[in-house]
């Protein structure tokens, strides 16, 4: 399985973005799509994870009413809207993929990773 990241860029903080992940290869093995971002000096950590069915999304509480993951099987793609972006947002983000769904927030249900896109929150 193959992912391929973008949709990163410059925005303002109350600003919007939208991700997109694109997956390829054997990606009717895959149940389990998330995002995962990484700042500066920090460890990566979990943002937002979405099911095959595109039910039983979850967010990190920081993100909670701000991003929305969702997914189209149709075009092998998972995205992450962001609205409302502030500077702590700022990090390279990463899609992910697992073959079984999984409440972990951890990195370990994730067997493929794409290579990240930046997105920078500044004024």
């Amino acid at each position: 399985v193959q992912l391929q990241a973008s949709g990163g860029g410059l925005v303002q903080p109350g600003g919007s973005l939208r991700l997109s992940c694109v997956a390829s290869g054997s990606i009717l093995s895959i149940n389990l799509m998330g995002w995962f971002r990484q700042a500066p000096g920090k460890e990566r950590e979990f943002v937002a994870a979405i099911s095959r069915s595109g039910g039983l999304p979850y967010y990190t509480n920081s993100v909670k009413g701000r991003f929305t993951i969702s997914r189209d099987n149709a075009k092998n793609t998972v995205y992450l809207q962001m609205n409302s972006l502030k500077p702590e947002d700022t990090a390279v983000y990463y899609c992910a993929a697992g073959q079984s769904f999984s409440g972990d927030t951890s990195p370990r249900p994730y067997d493929y990773w794409g290579q990240g896109t930046q997105v920078t929150v500044s004024s």
